[in-house]
């Protein structure tokens, strides 16, 4: 166990949206360590959403992640030599990684060219409830609903 908790980073707001959550989303996008075309590609799929839907991109994204968010998870614990999954709630900075690391993984497991067009694909069916993301959260709050029966052995 630690002894102590580490100190939270403190995170810059991004220059279009003056947002601090756009700029975690893209420091999650962010691959080695080039934020600078991370950026650019998440600029570029909001430009793509206000393309194709004429709505505001950011209030796209929100809608986006907020659909994609979890509320609980399972996790595996071992009691007397067999190992359960133990449905448990999210604290909420864990939900908004858990919800934007789904987002950005599903994004780059589409077809199509380009990260931007991926990641605005991705973005515009998680703010209608559908696409890979959505699906996952589906899925992972199915498997809690389905082991509710072990929830007793959580902390």
């Amino acid at each position: 166990m630690r002894k102590r908790k580490p100190k939270k980073r403190i995170v810059q707001p991004d220059p279009r949206f003056n947002d601090v959550v756009v700029t975690q989303f893209v420091n999650n996008l962010m691959l080695d360590g080039k934020k600078s075309t991370a950026f650019d590609v998440f600029y570029a799929a909001m430009d793509l959403i206000k393309e194709r839907t004429n709505e505001d991109p950011h209030e796209v994204w929100k809608k986006a992640l907020a659909n994609v968010m979890p509320a609980v998870e399972v996790r595996s614990k071992r009691v007397g030599g067999a190992t359960f999954q133990i449905p448990m709630e999210i604290r909420a900075e864990r939900r908004m990684s858990v919800c934007m690391k789904w987002v950005i993984k599903y994004s780059r497991a589409r077809s199509g060219k380009g990260m931007a067009e991926k990641l605005s694909a991705e973005l515009t069916a998680a703010s209608k409830n559908e696409g890979a993301a959505v699906k996952k959260k589906e899925d992972t709050h199915r498997m809690a609903e389905s082991n509710r029966a072990f929830a007793h052995f959580g902390r």
